[in-house]
């Protein structure tokens, strides 16, 4: 029988885009034949609880994930040492890495010294964020060259490898993410779910993402004194914690727009869904920071399952959730001007607004549901594994 370990830092309970894709797609695959060695992180054993994967916690993160210094040659030895352990307890015969760095690096020493294949995930700010470093450039090189499949988030990510990375052609593929769409599902708006949130009475535009600059929060906020001139009533929340916090809270107040902007960094997941069912557009206005890229944005599809209009920014993968113009519009997320331009547009069409959403939610039903992934996956995985 073919065994699979997928190693993975960002894993659940901790958030990210591609630790809720390898819990999604992981989690509909074969128990006996799938085992992860996930990365450590707060209320991991109460979540581990709550599920029948195979997963064993491991220490994944290090300051350094290069190979010249001694703490990242400390970092691969033990992670090196615990994951071999676990190779030879479950017999594995294939290793499916989270990303290039550091699981590719693991995935390529076991490759190197077993002769054990690995498959390696590429989402596309993985390997810009290494492209600034000469080590880490080199060491991308070696594992994208020696993995046997390179499985991109996005045909944006995909080209990203190809020319810049001088990937193989023949081992590239792409596997979007995907969202379940009886989870994520419309619902009536509702003051009794709205008012808790503080949206009673509003109307909102909604981002979930991590608060860095690459996500363009702080050009929404810019285009909010622009909006309001239109609907004064307008509520821009912001759901997603990070770096950017306290400067985007810090433009709120200079820009005086305190009452439109709502931060809210710890929120369920039941109140997450609520937040996509509840608000009127959802945006993404991400841009290119240097080589920071957004390499799908999940958000978008999972704001699509609700029956929400999109728009977002023009910018690595994200024109790939939508249908442009259909179900969502990319624009221009440099400037503010925009962002204003289109969002007052959509607030001001609540019944375009719901004519898109029902396209928007039907797309996501016939293309990206975790159904139609996770068959696409296990057929990939499988002619990876009889080569």
């Amino acid at each position: 029988m073919h065994k699979t370990l997928l190693i993975s830092e960002i894993f659940p309970p901790t958030n990210g885009g591609s630790g809720r894709w390898f819990w999604e797609l992981y989690s509909r695959l074969s128990r006996s034949e799938y085992i992860i060695a996930a990365g450590q992180a707060v209320g991991d054993g109460a979540f581990d609880k709550t599920h029948d994967l195979n997963v064993t916690r491991v220490n994944l993160t290090s300051s350094s994930w290069g190979i010249k210094s001694i703490t990242g040659l400390k970092f691969y030895w033990r992670v090196f040492n615990h994951i071999r352990k676990l190779i030879k307890q479950h017999k594995i015969t294939t290793i499916h890495c989270g990303r290039c760095l550091p699981e590719g690096l693991i995935g390529y020493f076991f490759y190197k010294l077993y002769n054990i294949p690995y498959v390696c995930y590429i989402h596309g700010e993985d390997v810009e964020a290494a492209a600034t470093s000469r080590e880490l450039s080199w060491i991308v090189k070696k594992v994208l060259a020696n993995a046997t499949t390179l499985i991109c988030n996005s045909q944006n990510t995909a080209n990203l490898i190809l020319n810049n990375w001088q990937a193989a052609p023949d081992k590239t593929v792409i596997l979007n993410p995907g969202c379940d769409t009886e989870r994520f599902i419309p619902a009536e708006e509702n003051d009794g779910v709205k008012k808790p949130l503080g949206w009673q009475g509003k109307r909102v535009v909604l981002t979930v993402g991590r608060l860095q600059k690459r996500k363009g929060q702080d050009m929404l906020i810019r285009a909010l004194p622009e909006i309001k001139k239109s609907i004064p009533d307008v509520l821009y929340a912001i759901i997603g914690g990070g770096s950017e916090k306290q400067e985007l809270e810090v433009l709120t107040q200079k820009l005086g727009i305190e009452d439109n902007v709502l931060f809210m960094s710890e929120i369920s997941d039941e109140q997450m869904i609520q937040a996509y069912q509840q608000c009127d557009v959802f945006a993404l206005p991400n841009r290119t920071v240097g080589q920071d890229i957004e390499g799908f944005g999940m958000v978008l599809v999972e704001a699509q399952a609700c029956e929400k209009p999109v728009i977002a920014g023009d910018s690595g993968g994200t024109a790939e959730t939508m249908l442009i113009g259909e179900t969502g519009f990319i624009i221009d997320c440099t400037q503010p001007e925009p962002i204003a331009l289109k969002l007052t547009e959509l607030l001001q069409n609540p019944e375009q607004c719901e004519v898109i959403g029902k396209k928007a939610r039907k797309h996501v039903q016939n293309t990206l549901d975790w159904k139609v992934h996770t068959q696409k996956a296990a057929e990939l995985f499988s002619s990876i594994e009889n080569n």
